[in-house]
């Protein structure tokens, strides 16, 4: 699988567990919704800083972002 789909679905799935929207996660680490939705549909070619910013919006550490 593509590793930016992976880390798409990494992020909704955590986003889910948590029980936030799009929105809610993209204020908690700064970032807009439209970015969100890239990101989780695997279009966007996120940068590490923003990785860390969605880790902390999403209560994980980096090494529990990337256990697919």
């Amino acid at each position: 699988m593509d590793i930016k789909l992976s880390v798409g679905k990494r992020v909704k799935e955590l986003r889910n567990k948590l029980g936030i929207s799009q929105e809610e996660l993209a204020d908690l680490a700064g970032l807009d919704r439209t970015y969100i939705t890239s990101v989780e549909c695997g279009k966007r070619n996120i940068s590490i800083v923003n990785i860390e910013k969605l880790a902390k919006a999403l209560k994980v550490s980096l090494a529990e972002f990337f256990t697919f």
